[in-house]
């Protein structure tokens, strides 16, 4: 069960902070579920890249910018015959890949990185490239293992070797690679989707006060550079990205570089027909 299944289900009510992505931030804020955060209230927001804090029009004043990052591959390069480069790898997969992969349940993700395999925008409404997308995953189906999410442990079937590539966000990529040396992480050349996920103070929270203390607590430099380092995610605190090492600073799977940010794309909300395209594709895809 999602974030966004939990939080419908409830009605948004029952919760004190939301973390969520870019797009179910408008859904929430549209649904009249989160209150305003300010400076007022979080002094520690002085410390936020103000790109952040102004990127997405429908979260502005109601989202804290947490951590962001890329979508790409993780995958085992002892295990395969060439490196993995791009995301028509996965979506037509050569023999050592077939029966390996894992792929986000989710649909934008699922669909997005395909209409990106092949050459269109991951936020594509257009009949014609969903078709051809809607043939691109028909085709790889029968070669994924599971549509979900790999584990992040040490029991993860990345790491045991039953997996060979999979779908991951750039930080739980990095983190598979330091349980098994011979992950690694890409981001994939045709593109991808660049996110942010941010912390939100829900409109019935009881505990105003604790919630606030606590987004005050983790955009103190020191707590957010821990942060960072442990997930190993960039961090939209610049205060707290100048306490990181060097080595954090200039991994460009950490911190991607203009070439992988130009190739990249956000996803945006899509009409509600375009949707229901989206959703009646996912749905005969992944059920």
């Amino acid at each position: 069960e999602n974030r966004d299944d939990i939080m419908i289900a409830a009605d948004g009510h029952g919760f004190d902070l939301i973390l969520a992505n870019a797009l179910a931030s408008h859904t929430y804020q549209r649904r009249g579920w989160l209150a305003p955060v300010t400076a007022a209230e979080v002094p520690n927001l002085r410390h936020i890249d103000p790109q952040w804090l102004e990127h997405e029009a429908g979260v502005r004043g109601y989202g804290v910018p947490y951590f962001w990052g890329t979508l790409g591959i993780a995958y085992r390069e002892d295990l395969v015959e060439a490196p993995v480069t791009s995301w028509m790898q996965l979506y037509k997969p050569t023999p050592d890949l077939q029966g390996g992969i894992v792929m986000i349940k989710h649909s934008r993700d699922l669909i997005g990185m395909a209409l990106m395999a092949l050459g269109y925008s991951a936020n594509s409404g257009d009949a014609a490239e969903l078709a051809a997308a809607r043939q691109l995953l028909l085709e790889q189906r029968p070669h994924v293992k599971k549509y979900g999410y790999i584990a992040l442990t040490e029991e993860s079937a990345l790491v045991s070797g039953e997996v060979v590539a999979a779908q991951v966000y750039s930080g739980d990529g990095l983190m598979l690679r330091e349980l098994e040396p011979h992950i690694r992480y890409v981001v994939p050349e045709e593109g991808t989707n660049i996110w942010i996920d941010y912390w939100q103070l829900a409109a019935d929270s009881d505990n105003r006060k604790l919630a606030f203390e606590f987004l005050n607590f983790i955009n103190e430099p020191e707590n957010a550079a821990r942060l960072a380092d442990y997930l190993q995610y960039p961090t939209p605190n610049r205060a707290a990205e100048k306490l990181m090492s060097a080595e954090y600073r200039e991994d460009p799977l950490i911190n991607p570089g203009a070439d992988v940010l130009d190739r990249g794309e956000f996803y945006a909300l899509l009409a509600p027909r375009e949707m229901r395209k989206w959703n009646a594709l996912f749905a005969e895809i992944v059920n």
